[in-house]
């Protein structure tokens, strides 16, 4: 058995304050008398009944509560930078935008031909040379030309003029060779040989002497035109169009029933 002293040393070791003996302990001191006063009924928990809020309080415990500090970040001031206007980033766009480059004029390529100048009586006849080579006492072409002369009632064994006016004049070269050029130089040749004999009528055989000499198309087939220095001219397709579409004879004989006129009186 365990003396009073000893007892209360190992309670205090276990951390035992207050301890109530099962039964009288030999040798221990008197109980207390509140430690054997029966423990009062439990208490039922109350429900707390929410309170206004002009009522509710802080207890001292919530008002001891540190809230901790939200550090403030200092605003930076705002500086507002002006906008330039519309008009002004378009005027600004403009000067800096490059000039435009001007577009060069297409670069048109010299007509290409060969024309040959022939007298038949009072006239004279422009005919296009469809290789580029003088006409050949065999070629076709050149006998439909002795047929078509002798329908007209003129010599049929025409005289050569020069020699083939071939277009373009130099193969390289600075000189402008263009279908104005063309135009003005065929028209200048034309010219140049009636000064040295006039003649009553003009025959412009195919598409380039009607274009360079007549300043016509092809819609101007087997009329009569008024030229600028170079008097009346007959304008007639060419001798290679007339042999792959013999069609066109018939057109060219009532051309040459109104005009034909116009030399038989001046060979007769």
């Amino acid at each position: 058995m365990l003396n009073e002293s000893r007892r209360r040393a190992y309670l205090t070791a276990m951390q035992v304050v207050n301890w109530l003996p099962r039964t009288e302990l030999p040798f221990a001191a008197p109980s207390r008398p509140e430690l054997l006063a029966p423990l009062p009924p439990p208490v039922e928990a109350q429900v707390a009944v929410p309170q206004r809020a002009a009522e509710v309080r802080p207890t001292p415990a919530a008002r001891s509560v540190e809230v901790p500090a939200v550090e403030v970040k200092a605003e930076r001031p705002t500086i507002e930078v002006p906008r330039p206007s519309l008009a002004s980033t378009r005027t600004q766009a403009e000067a800096e935008a490059p000039a435009p480059v001007p577009a060069k004029a297409p670069i048109t390529p010299p007509p290409r031909f060969a024309l040959q100048l022939l007298r038949a009586g009072s006239c004279l006849l422009l005919v296009e040379l469809p290789t580029g080579q003088a006409f050949q006492s065999r070629d076709p072409s050149y006998l439909l030309l002795k047929d078509m002369l002798r329908a007209a009632g003129l010599p049929d064994s025409p005289q050569i003029i020069g020699e083939p006016v071939r277009w373009p004049l130099l193969v390289r070269g600075q000189l402008d060779q263009g279908p104005e050029a063309a135009r003005d130089f065929v028209q200048g040749f034309v010219s140049a040989r009636l000064e040295d004999a006039p003649c009553s009528c003009l025959w412009l055989i195919g598409l380039p002497s009607v274009r360079f000499a007549g300043e016509a198309n092809a819609e101007s087939y087997n009329l009569e035109l008024q030229v600028d220095g170079l008097g009346s001219a007959w304008a007639l397709p060419g001798l290679e169009l007339l042999m792959d579409e013999p069609q066109r004879k018939a057109d060219v004989w009532k051309a040459m029933r109104r005009l034909m006129a116009r030399w038989k009186t001046i060979d007769e």
